[in-house]
């Protein structure tokens, strides 16, 4: 440690700890260096980030005085370098499913390729590369004719539902499944929004629910909604978008686990068979992947673009470039949907 470091650190915690009171005065530059065996010039830079640091005032020909503290501030309680304890590794055990060799060698791909469009700031909805990666992959494997402009990035389930609060209003009250999954819950009460929550009955929310409650935004996981592991039937999921034709605003289909069909073709989503654009389609990785991946993407119909880019385009995508170049070569080499189709064996067995 620097002598004049060690000065300063020493008269900051005598002023702190109040051994040097209010308005005292220090000892002068002169005889602090002689009672400490240091040059004046030490002192000189440990008197002058005291200073800097609002903890003492030079006088004009009378010295350096103690500033005034808030006693509040007074005797800091704060833990030495010896009380200090690391914490332990509170990583969960990988999934065992996913082929971490594969996302690595895309990794070491991707650095080697792409250079110094890593360190580009992302556009606020996501770089084209992945949206358009989403978009075909949608189109292939989830027959889903989705525009890759459409396509909104984010990073999870949760921080894409407080987008689209953001994007619809405060002002409106959202509907969800009862029971649901408690993060759609806390996340519409973090955001101060009334939330009306619809019972469930066997093939989705009751009608009578859907009849006679009072709500704007109807929130759903038409497929296996956790935890009730509910999948909307074909004449349900036409109810549920009569609603829109009613008066309510939108529907948010909430599809993390969309992937997960057996057996046969995917069930159509609601987006797909949605004719008035009122479906907001949200969906994550962090199921198909991995929990710790944190990427989602929602799809907004064309009319609300511009209420996104007017209120969110301003801000950075939250998921970083890298990442996002990494998933949409993982998408576009097939790794993905070869990932999916052994998860979806071994369930199937």
């Amino acid at each position: 440690m620097k002598k004049y470091y060690k000065i300063y650190n020493e008269l900051k915690q005598g002023i702190l700890s109040g051994i040097y009171k209010a308005n005292s005065k220090l000892p002068s530059k002169r005889d602090l260096s002689k009672t400490l065996g240091v040059s004046i010039i030490t002192v000189e830079r440990a008197y002058g980030m005291l200073f800097e640091e609002g903890y003492i005032l030079p006088i004009e020909k009378r010295g350096y005085f103690v500033n005034g503290i808030d006693d509040a501030f007074m005797n800091p309680s704060k833990p030495s370098v010896e009380q200090i304890e690391l914490l332990p590794d509170d990583a969960e055990n990988g999934t065992q499913d996913f082929e971490y060799s594969v996302w690595f060698k895309t990794l070491r791909k991707i650095i080697s390729e792409k250079g110094d469009k890593l360190f580009i700031k992302s556009p606020a909805g996501g770089i084209s590369a992945l949206k358009n990666a989403i978009a075909e992959y949608l189109l292939r494997y989830r027959k889903m004719v989705v525009n890759p402009k459409n396509v909104i990035i984010g990073s999870g389930a949760e921080s894409l539902y407080e987008s689209v609060v953001k994007i619809l209003g405060r002002d409106l009250t959202y509907a969800i499944e009862n029971p649901s999954y408690s993060q759609i819950r806390w996340v519409y009460e973090g955001m101060g929004v009334n939330v009306c929550p619809l019972n469930m009955g066997v093939d989705g929310i009751q009608s009578s629910e859907l009849k006679n409650k009072t709500f704007d935004v109807l929130h759903v996981t038409p497929f296996n909604s956790f935890p009730s592991n509910i999948t909307a039937s074909i004449h349900k999921r036409y109810e549920y978008l009569s609603t829109v034709k009613q008066g309510r605003k939108y529907i948010i289909e909430d599809d993390f686990a969309g992937e997960f069909f057996i057996p046969g073709s995917p069930t159509e989503t609601l987006y797909s068979l949605d004719t008035l654009q009122k479906v907001i389609y949200i969906n994550t990785f962090s199921k198909s992947l991995s929990p710790s991946m944190r990427m989602g993407y929602m799809i907004l119909p064309d009319h609300l673009l511009e209420v996104w880019q007017k209120k969110l385009g301003g801000f950075s995508c939250s998921v970083p470039v890298l990442e996002q170049y990494v998933l949409a070569e993982f998408i576009d080499s097939g790794s993905f949907e070869r990932h999916l189709n052994k998860l979806r064996r071994k369930m199937k067995n």
